[in-house]
């Protein structure tokens, strides 16, 4: 079993939380980690929600339900019985115990009615994407405590590696752990086929009356199309034939399911005209392929649609990894309506990292004017700036700009 990088903060939250909630979309591996080793040492209970008598049981008299198994427990796919959570906010206060319930849901629970306050102060939340490309490689990733380090530390040298090519196949890929089970194209498309009809009949029903659903993978193709874009829900709505009241609601669904997110915008000079709409992310780039038919042969005749898919693909690998970073940061982008720009922006207690994601295998100084803009702005705040190129060498651009291959981001550090 691949080990999963979330794994020791899940650990240090039993050990001083009341319940701990791990959260992410449908098949990235949450039950098969809080059912692994690290956690039957407590001798948990595990119980699903997915079978049809513990949800009705739990439906029916849910203080009854938690009270009548002895702890600790693991409920798993908690987003189908929100009753729950107030029976055991009642339970937890009566007894504050580490340890004592390990949630998992395929929804984030949070955005659910009356359920967001009813744990506040008594539950941490740990959100489990599909697998990064460390945990793929067996490394846990610090690219992100490196580049906001005083000093860069060194690239491990690779033998053999074909930058663009291998980072090509894991962005077509994902990181799905069903999907990188199979080899074959084909048999990858009909999981996600599946993987999509399951999620419209199961969970998008669960969450709402949604009564057209057939509109939901149309939505999600047209975001697939615009990702690593700004987020203009005027246009999508027109692209869509879905009035914005209704997409608004549809696009915080499918944020809610894990499947979608928005990446805001960062400003700090209220002297300049800041572009304040997020950026469309799809939370998996083996997702938004199959939805866009993509495979080599198109990313190759078709350097934009490489761009969009290769950025999105970076974007989530660094939401991946905020989560065990020392520095935890906040990931936005960057935009004026002077059209200087930068694709990300991670910023931890202040200071400032801004990174460029750039097809190519050559860099250019003029890769960097974005950077240099960002860095003009955050003055004292700035630390250093990053193009993220398909070559294979770190090369300096000047005080605080470097050049790294993208596959510095499960290499370095």
């Amino acid at each position: 079993m691949i080990q999963r990088n979330v794994e020791p903060l899940i650990l240090a939250g039993l050990a001083d939380s009341p319940v701990v909630l791990l959260v992410g979309a449908r098949q990235t591996g949450k039950s098969t980690l809080i059912e692994s080793p690290a956690f039957q040492k407590a001798k948990r209970r595990f119980i699903t929600f997915d079978d049809a008598n513990n949800l009705a049981a739990a439906k029916a008299d849910p203080a009854g339900f938690i009270n009548a198994y002895p702890e600790p427990l693991t409920l798993d796919e908690i987003q189908r019985v929100p009753e729950l959570f107030l029976a055991i906010k009642a339970s937890v206060d009566r007894n504050r115990v580490p340890g004592r319930f390990l949630l998992s849901g395929s929804a984030n629970v949070l955005f659910l009615p009356r359920v967001a306050d009813s744990l506040a102060g008594r539950m941490e939340v740990i959100t489990l994407w599909p697998f990064s490309q460390g945990e793929i490689e067996g490394v846990r990733e610090g690219f992100i405590d490196a580049v906001f380090s005083a000093k860069l530390p060194g690239l491990k040298t690779l033998e053999k590696w074909d930058e663009r090519k291998e980072v090509r196949r894991r962005a077509l890929s994902g990181g799905f752990p069903e999907v990188l089970a199979r080899a074959d194209g084909e048999r990858r498309n009909a999981w996600y086929g599946s993987y999509l009809t399951t999620i419209l009949q199961r969970d998008v029903r669960d969450l709402s009356r949604i009564e057209d659903l057939t509109v939901m993978p149309r939505l999600l193709t047209i975001l697939a199309s615009r990702a690593g874009s700004l987020l203009n829900t005027a246009d999508i709505s027109r692209s869509s034939g879905i009035v914005q009241t209704t997409l608004k609601r549809y696009l915080n669904l499918l944020e809610t399911l894990f499947l979608f997110l928005e990446l805001p915008a960062w400003s700090i000079n209220v002297g300049k005209r800041y572009v304040k709409m997020p950026k469309a992310f799809l939370s998996d780039t083996g997702l938004a392929s199959h939805l866009l038919h993509l495979n080599k042969e198109r990313l190759i005749q078709d350097p934009a649609l490489w761009g969009a898919l290769l950025e999105n693909f970076v974007g989530m690998e660094l939401c991946k990894q905020i989560a065990w970073s020392k520095e935890h940061p906040q990931l936005f982008h960057w935009r004026t309506h002077a059209q200087q720009e930068v694709d990300l922006v991670l910023e931890a207690g202040g200071w400032l990292v801004g990174v460029e994601v750039k097809a190519g295998t050559t860099v250019t100084g003029d890769d960097f004017k974005g950077l240099r803009a960002l860095a003009n702005d955050a003055k004292k705040r700035w630390v250093r700036g990053i193009v993220l190129y398909s070559g294979s060498e770190l090369l300096p651009f000047g005080d605080n700009l470097v050049a790294m291959p993208i596959s510095a981001l499960w290499r370095l550090g």
